[in-house]
């Protein structure tokens, strides 16, 4: 396969303009450009390596902004090598020691445990349910969200002609495109940006259908009125006997950047992936929601230690721990990150894949508890003719949610459980 390494200059090049976008690359190669730097150059050809430049970001509007800018996504580019080499060990760290350079990475592959249908359809959740746990009914008595408000799950995409979610996708795009990686492990779509997010394996389904499902045949989702964005960010891959979501996290990053351009107000990743070296994945481009005032919110992991996932990770993003029926905090919850929040995650139904449902559990199923959680809360404060940003909503999220124990803050439960009810009372007040 034809490699992929994505480097970030200290400066912008100055004669960029004929260099393409690495999406619009894939499918049209009318426009090539094959230097990067003279010292960049120097190594490549020292290697016997010819490399098509790409831009990794396109830009918002005609020319960068100030926020793109801020963050470096102008100065961000992907070298294509054109041939199948056989590739030092050590190149990406020779790449970072060049003066030009201020970082280097090989292309990294983000991960999402997808549920197993068959097993999780016999599970039961008994006792209160997940809306009962958070006092979800207070709040959809105040709002069930406005389509103006849109809310972008970043994921395996949407079964777009499921019941319970047909036509609810405003906006949608497919960044799923593994060229550069060995693809013997995935099955069905891996390959071609394009706007069908058809999801294969239900994932991203499921958690959509916590966001926003109508409710004919599973609890009504969480913000249902909002406006819902389809991110196709994750292939499947087959890892011995179980399906995974993954993707590059190259290529997420340019999925988060869409949806931040294209009027996503909150961001929902259920996808994790750990720190192996280089940059922190995401940073960039997760700074860069935030600085447009998109707020994030992620899964913390699924496996119980204090493993770093990210974006969850990541300063500023909201990482969602999962709770059982009974709210005491999963024993698989990841606790690695920042914790802000757990919501329910323990035996969640909700639609899945060919048009059907499935029981999940997961931090996964947490976290868009708390995207349309924000949703809502967005939705409310534009329905009064305000605007919150983010850390509004985590004062909120601080001052409301119910704790685990007598401290302010848990490891594993961050500021505790969210309880809507209370949350929207505070709104309320603080909006008067």
């Amino acid at each position: 396969m034809k490699q992929h390494i994505v480097l970030k200059l200290h400066t912008q090049l100055a004669d960029d303009t004929n260099v393409p976008n690495w999406l619009d690359f894939i499918t049209d190669k009318s426009a090539i450009r094959e230097s990067v730097t003279p010292d960049v150059d120097r190594l490549l050809s020292s290697l016997g390596l010819t490399v098509w430049l790409t831009k990794e970001y396109k830009p918002a509007q005609a020319a960068w902004t100030a926020e793109e800018r801020r963050e470096g996504l102008n100065r961000t580019y992907r070298m294509i090598l054109q041939h199948d080499y056989s590739l030092p060990d050590d190149l990406v760290e020779r790449i970072k020691l060049i003066p030009s350079v201020e970082d280097a990475r090989g292309l990294v592959v983000g991960a999402a445990d997808l549920p197993a249908p068959a097993v999780s359809a016999q599970a039961s959740f008994p006792g209160r349910t997940p809306a009962d746990l958070i006092h979800l009914r207070y709040a959809q008595a105040l709002t069930k969200g406005v389509s103006t408000v849109r809310i972008a799950v970043l994921d395996t995409g949407l079964n777009l002609a499921h019941k319970e979610l047909s036509g609810k996708a405003v906006q949608r795009a497919d960044f799923v495109d593994l060229e550069g990686l060995n693809t013997s492990e995935f099955i069905g779509d891996f390959s071609g940006y394009d706007d069908v997010p058809e999801d294969e394996v239900g994932h991203g389904t499921h958690v959509a259908g916590i966001v926003a499902g109508r409710g004919l045949q599973m609890d009504e989702g969480v913000a249902p009125g909002c406006g819902l964005m389809a991110v196709r960010v994750l292939a499947t891959m087959k890892s011995g006997t179980r399906l995974v979501g993954a993707g590059i996290v190259d290529n997420i990053n340019a999925g988060i950047k869409w949806a931040v351009d294209n009027g996503a107000d909150v961001i929902n990743m259920s996808l994790g992936i750990k720190h192996l070296g280089g940059g922190l994945p995401h940073a960039d481009v997760i700074r860069y929601a935030l600085d447009k005032n998109v707020t994030v919110v992620a899964a913390s992991g699924n496996d119980g230690t204090a493993e770093r996932y990210y974006p969850g990770a990541l300063p500023g993003v909201i990482a969602v721990g999962a709770v059982d029926h009974s709210g005491s905090v999963a024993s698989f919850t990841s606790f690695g990150a920042n914790i802000s929040v757990v919501a329910p995650g323990v035996n969640i139904y909700s639609a899945f894949a060919r048009n059907t449902y499935a029981f999940a559990s997961g931090t996964s199923q947490a976290a868009p508890f708390v995207c349309g959680m924000v949703g809502l809360m967005k939705s409310y404060a534009a329905q009064l003719g305000r605007r919150l940003t983010n850390g509004d909503i985590r004062h909120v999220l601080r001052h409301t949610s119910d704790k685990v124990d007598h401290r302010l803050r848990n490891e594993h439960a961050g500021y505790g459980l969210v309880n809507m009810a209370d949350a929207f009372k505070l709104l309320a007040y603080e909006l008067a």
